[in-house]
Formats: C-alpha cells, structure tokens, sequence
C-alpha cells in the first residue's frame, strides 16, 4: 500500500482522462453561451429597428390623416373647394405631360434597341460566316493534303511489298526511308485534318455575344428627340397662357395653395386644364414638328463630357447669330426647368 501511495502520481493521467469530456463540455457550453448573447444582441437591434420604423410609420400615417382631414374639409366649403379641385387637376396634367413623354421615351428605347440588336445580331452573323468560310476552305485544303499522303503511303507500301529478292535489300532499305517519312507526314496531316474539323464546329456552334445595350450615339439621339417632344408639348399649350408654369407650381406643393381666385375663375382654370390635355392627347400630330425641332437641336447639342448623354440645358437655347434654332417663341428651356420633370425620363 505504501508502495502505492509513492506512486500516486500515476493517478494523475488517468483522472485528466476522465474529466477530459467534462472540459469539453465547459468549452461548449461557454461557446454556445458567447453565440446565444451575440444572437440575443442581433435580435434586440432588430426590435429597435422596427420599432422605429413602426414610429415613422404612425407619424406618416399621422400626416396623411391630418391632410385627409384637411382636404374634407376643403370640399365641404365652395369657397375652398373650387381651388382644391383646380389644385389637383393642374397637378395631375404635369403628372400627364411627364407620362406621356415616359411612353414616349420608352417606346424610341424600344424601337431603337430592336434596330441595334438586329444589327448587333447581323454583325456577329457576317463575321461568324466569314469566319467559318476561311476555316471550311482550310480544312478542304488540308483535307487534300491528307488524303494525298495517305496515297502517297499506300503506294509506297505496295511498292515495297513487291520487292521481295534478295538483290532489291538496299532499294527496299531505302524504301523504307522513304516510307517512315511519309506516314509521319500524313500523321501531322490527320492531326492538321482533325485540328481544322474542330475549328470549324468550333465557329458554327458559336452562339451570338450578348447586346451590349444601346450605343451613345443612339441614348444621345432619343434624349434629344425626348426634349424636341417636351417643347411641342409646350408649345401645343402657348393658347393657354401660364398654364405649364402654374401646372408646375402645383406640382412642388404637397398642400392645396389657394392662389386660383374665385369660383368663376377656378372653373375657367378647369376648362383650360381640359383642353390641355385633349391638346396634348393629340400626339400623333407632333410628328412633323418633333422632326422640325430635332434638326434644329442636333447641330445646337454640347455635352461637358464625351460620354454624357444629356447635352448642357445653356446650349439648347440657340446662338445669337442663329434665332431659328432657338426655342419657339413662349417655350420654356424645358431641361433647365425640368418641364413635365423630363431628366427622371431621360437616357444615361
């Protein structure tokens, strides 16, 4: 026994291997502990995150009650009324100037981008068959060469197998020679051969680049015709004066603005808001002026740099020496006052 207690130490490896488990269950367990608090932390930034979006939301919808409100309130009196109606009638016609120039941006993209991608696609075709033209003519002539160097190596073979005295050993010898080059010449044959057939199913099962998307030239082209259609639509509304300005008044005021007069006056505004919008509903006839105006704009447009593609609003005014490419008479620069806010619809 005494002899055993001298060797107590002994014991020691064996308790380290029974509470080895016990240890690495503390390690996980402070390892779980550690992701569980980071877990909890994460989770507690989120509730505060919505719980302040929840707050800008009340307040948003606060706001729309408190306008609502103010708005029913409006309509039940004619004297406030009238203007409110005029308000948001000259709003919703700048909101019908900017969509009309949207569909009509859209539909110059369109067209413009099926032009471009047929090109794109007929480009790629001539040069794949122009490709696999010189490649099919390479492998004719290598398919030549190596069909005359197999003949070349069965005549050689049948000449040799003819030579079969004793007195033809050195005609055969060299024979021989002659043969072991000629099959490493059809060798390199068959491989050029194979080589030019993979070329050519190589091009032919080439499928076309992806368009790369409009060019400049053409997002330059369709901004321009853009803005030639934003000034005919002015000018189809010169016979109402100020109605684009206070169309674009209104549309900066969330608020009803009571600056539209009397009840006969905001009547008269409202039919002046209707003929606008039968006027500006007639599009089809801007054709012919859109074209005028466009070859007036092109020579006139400058760009601060080369790949911008909307020119600088100062020089769509015209030069002095040139008053026909000005604007109309009565037209606003409609890039410098983003008229029917025509750079949300223009290219980049």
């Amino acid at each position: 026994m005494k002899a055993f207690r001298q060797l107590g130490f002994l014991k020691l490896p064996f308790q380290r291997a029974q509470t080895a488990p016990e240890d690495h269950r503390v390690l996980a367990l402070f390892r779980n502990r550690a992701e569980l608090k980071k877990a909890f932390g994460d989770l507690k930034e989120e509730v505060e995150r919505l719980k302040d979006r929840i707050k800008q939301q009340e307040g948003v919808t606060r706001r729309v009650r408190e306008s609502l409100a103010a708005l029913e309130q409006r309509l039940g009196v004619n004297e406030t009324a009238y203007p409110a109606l005029a308000f948001y009638q000259l709003r919703r016609l700048w909101q019908s100037g900017h969509e009309l120039l949207e569909r009509f941006a859209a539909e110059l993209t369109a067209q413009q981008e099926e032009r471009e991608r047929r090109q794109h696609l007929a480009e790629h075709n001539r040069r794949q068959f122009a490709r696999r033209q010189s490649a099919e003519q390479h492998l004719k002539v290598v398919r030549e060469l190596a069909a005359q160097a197999r003949e070349r190596v069965t005549a050689l073979e049948r000449e040799r197998a003819e030579l079969r005295r004793f007195w033809h050993f050195f005609k055969r010898r060299a024979l021989e020679h002659s043969l072991g080059r000629a099959r490493a010449e059809a060798a390199a044959a068959n491989v050029s051969f194979e080589a030019a057939g993979r070329s050519v199913a190589q091009i032919t099962a080439e499928s076309a680049p992806e368009f790369p998307g409009l060019s400049l030239q053409a997002r330059r082209l369709i901004n321009l015709t853009t803005i030639a259609y934003a000034e005919m639509m002015c000018a189809r509304l010169t016979a109402l004066p100020l109605l684009v300005m206070r169309a674009r008044e209104a549309s900066q005021h969330r608020e009803v603005i009571d600056e539209y007069g009397t009840r006969a006056e905001c009547l008269a505004l409202m039919n002046q808001i209707q003929r606008a919008e039968a006027l500006l509903g007639a599009h089809s006839s801007f054709s012919r002026d859109i074209r005028a105006r466009l070859r007036s704009l092109r020579p006139l447009a400058q760009y601060r740099d080369p790949q911008d593609t909307i020119p600088m609003a100062e020089s769509l005014s015209g030069a002095p020496g040139n008053p026909a490419a000005a604007p109309p008479e009565g037209i606003p620069n409609v890039l410098a006052e983003d008229t029917w806010n025509i750079h949300s619809v223009l290219l980049r």
